[in-house]
């Protein structure tokens, strides 16, 4: 009898979060492993596998961190893995499996719309293959446009099939917030958009992708749908509000700090002061393309740019930080306190009470993380503390903004920055999802407490 019985086969069935790490895990697994071939390579060369983990957890978590000159080190080859990794890390495993299955008109199963759904951040399920579509053609003009303004710009200096490649791999560089460049190949320039500080359709054009790579396709779709519905949800106000805030605001402090640094804004033209102090204001919260020298920067404006990174992009973009949703709740609690107010009211819509202990434990999680790496690596590295700070928030934030740990961090060092930049992308809370188990109902409440505050 007991013979008959059979035990059922064990089946592992990831839950949305688990579905999420576990694509980015294969992703990262199957690009460290060609750009560890020697043919990625442009002298023919194996680099240190954990080196190729390093670069493919980068491209993959769109961070931009190398410490590779892209442009030089890499053939043909290495570079496309590179950027193909940055195209589906920028919009998303799921999505570009979704394209697949949309392709070969194959039924998305509700199962794979709960994964989408975790994905792309939204609350239900409820039209989420409609906006995969759209996202994927967003995307694709969007790259396309600024692949044309960046070859017509560079043809100026370099022949057309060149500017041609250096069009599209910096437009999907930029517009999936991963701040890779070529422009390493010409020795006699200095690092990322140097060269181009006072240029102003590079400037113009990279900041317009990095803020529609930054605000999100959920806020995309929303304005161009505006004409229409005459209405923005409040998810695009406070993202569209908060966005701009801070890059007014970064631009100001930026200007003000700089102004008189006769290494970074002092020599420039008026014009050049200002995209430099807006650019870096831009490029703080996503992306990491510089045109200034980081380095070079005052400590009070490396510390400024530190916060932004932490602050970082929308929910629903390739950006990372805890997102400008949550600075916002962050600040509207904060007001809401100081004025003795129990609600948070944001264009008069009071802040559901799960979204602010989401938003809360975020923010704490996020900083615990940071902290704990930065005086683990001050134990490891031989750097500035300030500098080690910055190269972790970068991390985290999925940035990609150094001021020179790269290049020199230990084999340890190197491991920690994967695991950041990896845990940064996925998002602390959606990582501990994947970790424990499903959670179980309270069957009883304590009674309330009360403590002293402040």
């Amino acid at each position: 009898m007991f013979g008959l019985i059979r035990k059922k086969p064990f089946r592992f069935r990831p839950n949305p979060p688990q579905a999420l790490a576990l694509g980015f895990t294969v992703m990262i697994a199957a690009g460290s492993f060609l750009l560890s071939l020697p043919i990625a390579s442009a002298n023919r060369s194996t680099i240190p596998f954990l080196d190729a983990l390093f670069m493919a957890t980068s491209a993959t978590c769109v961070t931009g961190l190398s410490f590779y000159n892209i442009g030089e080190h890499f053939s043909l080859f290495g570079q496309l893995v590179l950027l193909l990794l940055v195209q589906i890390g920028g919009l998303g495993f799921m999505t570009i499996a979704t394209l697949a299955a949309l392709v070969f008109r194959r039924r998305i199963t509700f199962r794979e719309r709960l994964i989408l759904q975790e994905a792309m951040n939204q609350s239900s399920t409820e039209g989420i293959v409609r906006l995969i579509r759209k996202v994927l053609l967003y995307a694709l003009i969007i790259e396309a446009v600024g692949a044309a303004v960046f070859a017509v710009r560079l043809m100026f200096e370099m022949p057309p099939g060149q500017a041609v490649y250096f069009g599209v791999f910096h437009s999907i560089s930029t517009f999936n917030n991963a701040g890779f460049d070529l422009f390493g190949v010409f020795p006699e320039r200095s690092g990322s958009l140097i060269h181009y500080v006072e240029d102003p359709i590079i400037n113009f054009m990279t900041i317009v992708l990095i803020i529609f790579g930054g605000i999100g396709f959920i806020v995309i779709s929303d304005l161009l749908s505006y004409p229409k519905t005459k209405k923005l949800t409040l998810h695009s106000k406070v993202v569209l509000t908060v966005s701009a805030a801070l890059i007014v605001v970064g631009t100001l402090v930026i200007f003000l700090f700089e102004l008189t640094n006769p290494l970074t804004l002092e020599p420039l033209s008026p014009i050049g002061k200002v995209f430099g102090a807006m650019f870096q204001s831009v490029t703080a919260r996503s992306t990491g393309l510089t045109t200034l020298d980081i380095e070079s920067l005052r400590q009070a404006t490396q510390f400024f740019i530190l916060l932004l990174m932490f602050i970082g992009a929308a929910p629903g973009s390739s950006g990372g930080g805890i997102k400008v949703t949550t600075f916002a709740i962050l600040i509207g609690a904060m007001i809401a306190m100081i004025r003795g107010k129990e609600d948070i009211v944001m264009f008069r819509y009071r802040i559901a009470k799960d979204r602010i202990y989401k938003a809360i434990t975020f923010t704490l999680l996020s900083f615990f993380l940071i902290v704990i790496a930065a005086m683990v690596l001050s134990t490891t590295e031989d750097f500035p503390f300030l500098g080690i700070l910055f190269e972790v928030t970068s991390a985290y934030g999925t940035t990609g903004m150094s001021m020179g740990l790269t290049s020199q961090l230990t084999e340890f060092g190197k491991v920690v920055i994967i695991l950041l930049m990896f845990i940064g992308r996925l998002g602390p809370v959606t990582l501990a999802f994947t970790l424990t188990s499903k959670p179980e109902k309270e069957l009883f409440r304590y009674p309330e407490g009360k403590i002293t505050i402040g």
